[in-house]
């Protein structure tokens, strides 16, 4: 298998971590499919796609790749525009999308550009995933009910929700809260019983939300009465499916390929999905017991390689998936070879028992994804901006405001413009962020690291540069002296400590922050001149 060189996989372990991320991926795969408005089984295209292809293609270690939550906006929105009212057509029409994307992904990895995805601000990539989690849970509240909506924008489908409550439909709220419950309170009682940390929560759900269904006889069209009043219940309230894989296969309509809508969400699948991949393999690397650094071009490239394919024939986009690769690092995954085996469980399961998928509510799908929605928008991450300093939670929170007012590519672009305006004040020069120098030096088992002028995310590649002469096992200190750098930003801290902790024995020791003052306590917080 063509990877960076790598210990000797245990095939035995990689099978079953393969098996565990299977179990997880199958639910999530279908559910973030259907919030997409793509058939259900298209997620599950794509994760057999990214798992058969992505190990051979040079993937990333231990990245799972499949379709997430982090593009259900995207797609949606492309099948809405692109459709005009025609969901199918509209299906298709973002396939069309999804290929020139794709290809585009291919151009930017021969490029070499996946290291530009380092100078992202965390803050801003937060921001932009809280809006999304805040869009999902708007959207998949309604569904969890059994409601159809009226409205359509994020912040009126958020202000609909206490009138679905009323309007509810019992039964598939109770499938729907008791699923949720069971997302929320697993990990307490997991921590309790030690045994069943092991059980992924979302086969959980699935173990009692289709008997639940069962019971309910949603299988078959009826009425109920309860409290004075009459629901329906049907087969439209569980999950569809091709009788065979085959029959999934759609393929793209190119018809409106060149338009500017579909111009629009090419560039916020190329731009957003190949910048979650990056980030996401970054942090699945810092995961890595064995701190094996990945080769972002590669993996980059792969994913283009295996999203073309995905489109082609149906499927989502897919990133590298930042909860499913950690399931698979916890589970014991030794190489490239279990993101194969989950793909391969999950062509088996799909293509022999299609039948037993169908009888899965959309409620409890719905519930995983307002679970997601909630863990992406968690007041912690609000929090965690502010312990960062008022400077990040102003990125964040205008991050997040103005995705769900406006735009995903407009919140981004504000939340860095805002950016470079805060540093260009404290600097107090706009072009000074864009002279920064980077000097190192080795001097035996130390390599000293010199930074000249601000020392922001704009510099974040030169210091990578700059710590190209510690990979050898031998530099075993690396000395960043900031004391010539007149403010250091949150997103070259973080950058550095996570560059160093992948290098193979060196450790970061920081220098010269005297005349810098933090703008917060946080040890990563920004610091600037203490003006007198």
């Amino acid at each position: 298998m063509p990877t960076n060189s790598s210990p000797k996989p245990s095939l035995g372990r990689d099978v079953l971590s393969g098996f565990l991320v299977f179990l997880i991926a199958l639910p999530l795969c279908l559910g973030i499919a259907m919030a997409s408005g793509f058939p259900p089984v298209a997620g599950v295209l794509t994760a057999i796609v990214g798992g058969l292809l992505g190990p051979f293609l040079g993937s990333a270690r231990l990245t799972i790749k499949g379709p997430a939550a982090g593009l259900i906006v995207i797609a949606l929105g492309a099948v809405t525009e692109l459709g005009q009212g025609d969901a199918a057509l509209g299906y298709r029409r973002a396939l069309a999308v999804g290929v020139i994307a794709a290809a585009i992904q291919i151009v930017f990895a021969l490029a070499r550009v996946a290291k530009l995805g380092l100078l992202a601000p965390p803050s801003v990539v937060h921001g932009m995933l809280a809006a999304i989690g805040v869009i999902i849970f708007a959207k998949q509240a309604h569904v969890l009910m059994g409601v159809t909506p009226e409205s359509k924008t994020p912040l009126a489908l958020l202000a609909e929700i206490p009138w679905s409550l009323v309007r509810d439909n019992p039964e598939v709220l109770a499938i729907g809260a008791v699923s949720l419950a069971i997302l929320f309170g697993w990990p307490a009682l997991a921590r309790r019983v030690h045994v069943l940390a092991k059980v992924p929560p979302q086969l959980v759900v699935l173990l009692v939300a289709v008997p639940m269904g069962l019971a309910f006889r949603m299988d078959t069209p009826h009425d109920y009465a309860l409290f004075g009043h009459e629901y329906h219940l049907g087969p439209e309230l569980l999950l569809t499916l091709p009788g065979n894989l085959l029959d999934a296969i759609a393929f793209p309509d190119f018809s409106v390929a060149l338009s500017a809508t579909s111009l629009k969400y090419v560039a916020m699948f190329a731009l957003v999905g190949s910048l979650e991949s990056i980030l996401s393999t970054l942090a699945v690397d810092a995961l890595d017991p064995e701190r094996r650094p990945s080769n972002l071009d590669r993996d980059l490239l792969m994913a283009g390689v295996c999203n073309l394919v995905a489109s082609a024939i149906g499927g989502l986009p897919m990133i590298s998936e930042i909860v499913r690769s950690k399931a698979n690092i916890d589970a014991g995954a030794r190489s490239p070879w279990s993101n194969f085996f989950h793909g391969l469980f999950l062509l088996v399961f799909v293509a022999s028992v299609p039948g037993l998928l169908h009888y899965i509510p959309l409620a409890a799908l719905a519930a995983m994804l307002v679970y997601t929605g909630t863990r992406l928008a968690s007041p912690h991450e609000v929090l965690h901006a502010k312990h960062l300093g008022l400077d990040q939670l102003a990125l964040f929170l205008t991050t997040t405001i103005v995705t769900l007012a406006i735009d995903l590519l407009v919140g981004i672009a504000v939340g860095v413009a805002l950016k470079l305006a805060l540093h260009a004040m404290r600097a107090r020069s706009f072009t000074a962020l864009f002279r920064t120098r980077v000097a190192a030096e080795r001097r035996d088992e130390t390599l000293f690291v010199q930074v000249v002028g601000p020392a922001t995310f704009l510099a974040v590649l030169k210091l990578r540069d700059a710590l190209v002469p510690a990979q050898d096992p031998l530099v075993h200190r690396v000395v960043l002296d900031l004391g010539e750098a007149p403010l250091v930003d949150h997103t070259f801290l973080e950058r550095a400590h996570a560059m160093v902790a992948e290098l193979p024995s060196a450790t970061l020791e920081l220098r010269g922050q005297d005349h810098l003052a933090p703008v917060s306590a946080h040890p990563h917080a920004a610091r600037r001149a203490v003006r007198t």
